[in-house]
């Protein structure tokens, strides 16, 4: 399993469409892959339960992602977030 750390840069945090982009991305990969800040930790091929984290801009979530493709899966969210979720800031 590999755990980490990763701040929320794009301007309008976890949106709806932010989220949507980030489900859909953990949707690809077989591996278990939870998000979460705050002690509250939810599935993030969930939409409404990554929506429900009202992560803003700033927000530090942790990743856990666990299974056969986890590196994978965790490089590709860390660039997904990094990238500003396509938005451009």
């Amino acid at each position: 399993m590999i755990t980490t750390e990763l701040t929320i840069v794009n301007k309008l945090g976890l949106h709806a469409r932010a989220a949507t982009k980030l489900a859909q991305t953990s949707g690809r990969f077989a591996s278990t892959i939870r998000c979460g800040h705050s002690g509250k930790m939810v599935d993030a091929k969930s939409v409404m339960a990554v929506m429900l984290l009202a992560a803003s801009k700033g927000t530090q979530l942790t990743f856990e992602v666990d299974g056969n493709d986890e590196q994978e899966a965790m490089d590709t969210i860390a660039e997904l977030i990094a990238g500003f979720f396509g938005e451009g800031q």
